[in-house]
C-alpha cells in the first residue's frame, strides 16, 4: 500500500471503523463490503447535510486487504456460508451461484465452492417441493407443471426437478 495523505489517513481510520462495524453484523464479500462503505458515507452525509465524499478504488482497496489481513474478512468463509444459508432457504444451485456472482464473487470461485459443498441438489429439491406442495406430488401433467415451475423458479436444475418425480411416476 502506498504512503497515504494526511486526509486519506483519516478516511482510511473513518473507513476502517464502518468496516468492522459492518463485518460485526455478518460476513461480507471484498465487493460487497466496498460497496456497503460507500453507501455508509452517502448516508452519513444525507445525516449531515453536505455532499457525500467519494473514496477512491484504492483507499476502499487498502482498507479491504487491511480486514482480510487481519482475518475479518474472509471470502470463502463467506462463500460458505452464504451458499449453507440460501440453501436451507430452500434456493437451488443456480439462484445461488447468480447471487454470489451479484455479490462480487467470480464464476470460477462460485462454481468450486457448490462442487465442494456437501448439499445434495436432488434431495433439497424433493424436500422444497414435499414442503410446498405436500404428499404423493401430483402425477398429472398441470400440476406436475406447477411443481416443476416453482423448483425452476427457486434455481434447481432440469436434472434435480425430474429426479423429484422419478419415483412418483405412475
Amino acid at each position: 500500500m502506498p504512503p497515504l495523505s494526511d486526509a486519506d489517513k483519516a478516511a482510511f481510520t473513518r473507513l476502517l471503523n464502518s468496516a468492522m462495524y459492518i463485518l460485526a453484523q455478518r460476513d461480507h464479500s471484498c465487493y460487497e463490503l466496498q460497496q456497503k462503505l460507500q453507501l455508509a458515507e452517502q448516508r452519513r452525509a444525507r445525516g449531515e447535510q453536505r455532499d457525500p465524499e467519494l473514496y477512491s478504488i484504492e483507499l476502499l482497496q487498502a482498507v479491504t486487504d487491511y480486514c482480510l489481513e487481519n482475518g475479518w474478512l474472509n471470502e470463502q468463509r463467506f462463500i460458505e456460508l452464504f451458499i449453507k444459508g440460501r440453501s436451507r432457504k430452500g434456493y437451488g444451485p443456480q439462484r445461488i451461484k447468480q447471487e454470489l456472482m451479484l455479490k462480487g464473487i467470480s464464476r470460477q470461485l462460485a462454481d468450486e465452492a457448490m462442487a465442494e459443498s456437501d448439499i445434495d441438489w436432488q434431495q433439497e429439491a424433493c424436500q422444497i417441493a414435499e414442503r410446498k406442495f405436500g404428499l404423493p406430488l401430483p402425477t398429472r401433467w398441470p400440476e406436475k407443471a406447477k411443481v416443476m415451475r416453482y423448483l425452476q423458479s427457486r434455481g434447481f436444475y432440469s436434472e434435480d426437478i425430474q429426479s423429484v418425480f422419478t419415483n412418483f411416476d405412475a
